[in-house]
């Protein structure tokens, strides 16, 4: 079976619902996933806008959610997840707005995609403390065994 990430609340390549985001109740998603590769022994998340400010004209990646060291036998996350109820031993790293925990989508022009990637790692991570997303990457570089991804989009007014 292949590593794969995916939501309840909406398909690959499809709308995120407004309850997700800043113009609803801005709560974290549904998340699920299967296929996790042998030997891995933690999981990161990462969920991204590479389309910030416009799409039409990006300048930066913009992060809205940031786990690492979720239980590699974990097989997904509940909706409206705070960082006080992450699986044991998960931690949160920095998102966009410099905090810990999920961010919904927010974009000030234009449809974003946001990107949300599973990482399967051959180790768990030290406490990075105040991680940002970066940090992450490179604590995780050469331990990487498979990743998955699943991408959303939203746009206000939807």
């Amino acid at each position: 079976m292949a590593f794969q990430i995916s939501s309840p609340a909406f398909e690959h390549n499809a709308g995120i619902p407004s309850r997700f985001t800043c113009e609803g109740e801005d709560i974290s998603p549904e998340l699920r996933w299967s296929g996790v590769p042998d030997g891995t022994r933690s999981l990161a998340l990462i969920v991204e806008d590479p389309d910030a400010p416009d799409p039409a004209a990006p300048r930066r990646v913009f992060v809205h959610w940031v786990l690492y060291n979720l239980p590699a036998t974990s097989t997904g996350l509940s909706e409206n997840l705070r960082s006080d109820q992450l699986p044991y031993g998960t931690k949160a790293g920095q998102n966009g707005w410099q905090r810990a925990g999920y961010g919904g989508p927010c974009p000030p022009i234009g449809r974003h995609r946001y990107f949300f990637r599973l990482y399967a790692l051959d180790i768990e991570l030290p406490d990075l403390g105040d991680v940002d997303k970066l940090r992450l990457l490179d604590a995780m570089e050469g331990h990487v065994l498979a990743q998955a991804e699943m991408i959303g989009t939203y746009q206000k007014g939807d």
